[in-house]
């Protein structure tokens, strides 16, 4: 079954860390992608930019809104995501619990709803 493991943190704590802890984070980051990548777990993951760089739309009565920044003020904020493929949620939470951020933030995971035609596709 495939999961999305999203990675939350704190980004002015992060921000605030050494550089040489902030290269140590990463490159644990790096060991755990290709560790999942060799055990043919890895889907897809990627960092994303700051929240001060995000934009959120909304549509109501057919009327578009755009806005700078994430929807809500929140302590943590989304700052990447692994999909990948694990046996059950147990592996999945195993998997979500080598996230370097999960020591530091939460990763919450979220198992993708699997589709008849999507799997056929994959075949």
């Amino acid at each position: 079954m495939q999961y999305l493991l999203l990675i939350y943190d704190n980004e002015a704590k992060l921000n605030a860390l050494p550089p040489a802890q902030l290269v140590d984070m990463y490159a644990e980051y790096g060991g755990l992608t290709q560790s999942l990548k060799n055990s043919g777990q890895f889907l897809a993951g990627r960092q994303l930019h700051p929240v001060a760089q995000a934009t959120t739309v909304r549509v109501k009565d057919g009327k578009q809104t755009v806005t700078d920044g994430p929807f809500a003020e929140t302590k943590e904020q989304l700052g990447g995501f692994y999909m990948v493929e694990a046996a059950d949620l147990d592996e999945a939470v195993a998997i979500a619990a080598r996230i370097p951020s999960a020591r530091t933030g939460s990763i919450e995971v979220r198992p993708l709803v699997e589709r008849p035609a999507e799997r056929k596709d994959q075949n």
